[in-house]
């Protein structure tokens, strides 16, 4: 009997049909599970027409959902309330965006209980003669906005008083009115204008037991007046969404850690007394810490260090995706952010890349910790992971919570329920 060729050319084909129907299910199985995140599914919505790809998480076991943003509980003071008064307040800015926050704080609490009006900062840098204006790094224009009805803000000190004659009254941060009734208003009262300088006697965040009637004033202060000016919220922007574009396998999440190693040179990491706490750790043990928390090796981990030391490459290790400014910061931007003299561009960079991580790591204490927790906590972004030596080979994340988050005493606390 013949044998028709056409119907062994279509047998070949149908085959063949069903040889790359079978491999296209396999291959899809196989990348669906490898797209997978530990302890959770995910939904991801792919819109090829305009080139975006929209993921919707449905976190769960070490990676979190964020919660919801809390409400403000205080209400904006009127400045009707305050007799008005015809001298002014100054100060600068220093050390960083973490100390920016207290300063800006201080300072319209004492202009506030003054009647007085406050004058835009500079803000300094750590090298002697390296200032920029409040405009090179936050927006002027939403700052005295926010303050409206509040305090009355001045661009500039009128020329005709001299900056070099201005009485220079040193404040405690969080700075109480007793202290100002007491060291600041008789000052004022005599000289008709100062300048204030805070000096920070701790970097304790927690809430305060006792309420006063500048509480309002101070939560607006802290957490509703300072914004990034466009540029550089753009730069902060453009280097989260990278982070995420490299987090494909977990999901577009991404670990921020405040991990310099100037500071760790300077600071006393041995364990503090009998409760085994530490005021820091090296990359080896940060590295450790996420592994036993049960991160994946894929999980993109982001640094405060500016630029690679050789002794982040433990971390990088273990954590392949580990980055610095200097690799992820578009090229365009370089030069004006992270190739200028100063750091300061670097250091608020880094406070607001950590404020919108998924988890964020202290692995240094002090202010920016506290002061990143402060924001991460307004906007519902509690997974905050204090670090430790972990003898076990794993541990629950939920156990290394922060004391700010899981005993709810953060000052943030006071301000937004």
């Amino acid at each position: 009997m013949g044998v028709d060729l056409r119907q062994v050319v279509a047998a070949v084909l149908t085959l063949t049909m069903f040889v790359m129907l079978g491999n296209m299910i396999k291959r899809d199985h196989f990348d669906s599970v490898e797209e997978k995140f530990p302890g959770g599914a995910r939904d991801v919505d792919l819109d090829m027409d305009e080139g975006a790809v929209s993921i919707s998480r449905k976190s769960g076991g070490i990676w979190k959902e964020d919660g919801q943003q809390l409400k403000q509980c205080w209400n904006k003071p009127i400045q009707d309330d305050v007799e008005l008064t015809d001298g002014f307040v100054t100060f600068s800015l220093t050390n960083g965006p973490e100390y920016h926050v207290s300063q800006i704080t201080d300072a319209v609490v004492v202009a506030r209980y003054l009647g007085a009006t406050l004058v835009l900062p500079y803000i300094r840098g750590s090298k002697p003669g390296d200032e920029r204006s409040f405009g090179d790094i936050y927006d002027v224009e939403k700052f005295i906005k926010s303050l409206d009805g509040v305090v009355r803000v001045a661009k500039d000190l009128p020329a005709k008083i001299s900056k070099r004659n201005l009485a220079v009254v040193k404040v405690p941060n969080r700075v109480t009115e007793e202290f100002i009734v007491e060291h600041v208003e008789p000052v004022y009262k005599l000289k008709g204008n100062i300048r204030l300088a805070t000096y920070f006697p701790s970097v304790n965040m927690k809430k305060s037991p006792k309420k006063g009637s500048s509480d309002s004033v101070a939560c607006l202060a802290m957490f509703g007046t300072l914004q990034l000016q466009p540029e550089i919220q753009e730069v902060v922007d453009s280097m989260i969404e990278r982070l995420r574009t490299l987090s494909r396998k977990t999901d577009g999440q991404f670990i921020a850690v405040d991990l310099r190693v100037d500071m760790l040179e300077k600071k006393n990491c041995h364990e503090n007394g009998d409760a085994g706490t530490r005021s820091c750790y090296n990359a080896q043990e940060v590295a450790a810490f996420l592994r036993k928390m049960g991160f994946d090796k894929d999980t993109p981990v982001y640094l405060t260090e500016s630029r690679w030391q050789s002794s982040l490459d433990t971390l990088k290790d273990l954590f392949p995706k580990t980055y610095t400014k200097e690799s992820i910061m578009p090229a365009d931007k370089r030069t004006k952010f992270l190739d200028s003299e100063g750091s300061e561009y670097e250091k608020v960079i880094d406070f607001y890349v950590c404020s919108e991580s998924d988890v964020f790591v202290p692995a240094i204490s002090g202010l920016f910790y506290s002061n990143v927790a402060g924001k991460r906590i307004v906007a519902g972004r509690t997974q905050i992971l204090v670090p430790a030596n972990i003898r076990e080979s794993s541990a629950s994340a939920s156990g290394f919570i922060t004391p700010y988050v899981s005993k709810k005493n953060h000052l943030a606390y006071s301000c937004f329920c």
